[in-house]
């Protein structure tokens, strides 16, 4: 256990680059700011921590273990590899775009992460043999190296990528709630009957006529929620730059309200399974309407609509308040 001391201070040095990842800012920096430099310094950082991550698993993997002072030197290495990688992402300035630079911290983080839980399991493995444990710890710290090859490269490609996760998920919960709805009048029909559970003909379970007449507006919505990250994903593909501080700006607010068109989403579709309450789906809808009624106006003041573009902007602005006074019209007597 002494040769492994060094390993435990490492661990704990460790932990406080994490938690100022986490909670601080990276700093605007000193000289002229050069995106393809920052680059290749941190695609060169993100290797030298799994060629050291790779060389403490091996050290660990079979006794003897390592000396105290071969441990002390495993240990540093790790450690600077680390604030290496630290270092070269408080390079990056705010002016390159927040969308940019939570993706990177993100990948960052993990990489510290990996390693420090690589670090555990090696303190806490008996020392007879390589454990299951420390080769999936090694190869954790490895995928996480690697992830430097598929982030985005600017803001713009950055925004692309949030906005590119956003419809995957609204489109996921748009094919589950019309899923649920084609498949008859019980959405709760896949949760077996148990002792606890009691038998489930409860006619809360199931969706009156007029719950399908308001949800059918709803629907609407959600739609409108597919088809708006569609168009502007496909705007930022074809306008979107990350060529001055104004357009950068610009896409970091889209994406910024974009982000929020799928908790919406899923709010209401939450609040559309039975027993249906017409105040909390009415609720719920107009959070969503409001929303993409946001995500369409910046879309169109922005650099990514220009006036040939204003077109898909006002029809969906269009479909966004023909559902939403459906909701209204459908709940207004119920209320």
């Amino acid at each position: 256990m002494e040769a492994r001391e060094p390993l435990r201070d490492v661990r704990g040095a460790l932990r406080a680059v994490l938690a100022r990842l986490r909670e601080g800012e990276p700093s605007e920096g000193r000289e002229p700011f050069e995106l393809p430099r920052f680059w290749d310094a941190l695609g060169q950082t993100f290797q030298v921590t799994s060629q050291e991550a790779t060389k403490l698993s091996l050290a660990f993997s079979r006794p003897p273990l390592p000396s105290a002072e071969n441990c002390r030197k495993l240990s540093e290495d790790v450690q600077n590899a680390i604030l290496a990688v630290a270092t070269v992402y408080y390079w990056l300035p705010k002016g390159q775009g927040t969308t940019l630079r939570k993706m990177v911290r993100d990948a960052t983080t993990e990489v510290v992460e990996g390693m420090i839980q690589l670090t555990d399991t090696i303190l806490n493995a008996p020392v007879e043999s390589l454990s299951q444990e420390q080769l999936i710890s090694t190869g954790g710290v490895w995928e996480a190296c690697e992830q430097v090859s598929n982030l985005p490269r600017d803001n713009q490609a950055a925004v692309v990528s949030a906005l590119a996760a956003s419809l995957g998920v609204v489109k996921d919960a748009v094919e589950e709630m019309e899923q649920a709805l084609v498949e008859g009048q019980d959405p709760y029909g896949d949760i077996m009957e148990d002792e606890e559970l009691g038998f489930r003909g409860n006619r809360d379970t199931y969706w009156s006529e007029a719950d399908r007449q308001l949800l059918s507006s709803c629907m609407g919505l959600m739609k409108a929620s597919k088809a708006c990250l569609k168009k502007v994903l496909a705007a930022v593909k074809a306008h979107g730059k990350a060529d001055s501080p104004e357009h950068i700006a610009q896409l970091d607010d889209l994406a910024d309200i974009a982000n929020e068109i799928s908790p919406s989403v899923d709010e209401l579709a939450l609040s559309m399974y039975p027993p249906v309450n017409p105040l909390a789906v009415r609720l719920n809808a107009a959070k969503l309407a409001s929303v993409l009624t946001k995500v369409l106006e910046i879309a169109k003041t922005s650099h990514v609509c220009p006036p040939s573009e204003e077109g898909w902007v006002q029809f969906l602005t269009g479909a966004v308040d023909h559902n939403m006074n459906k909701v209204k019209n459908f709940t207004q007597g119920q209320l």
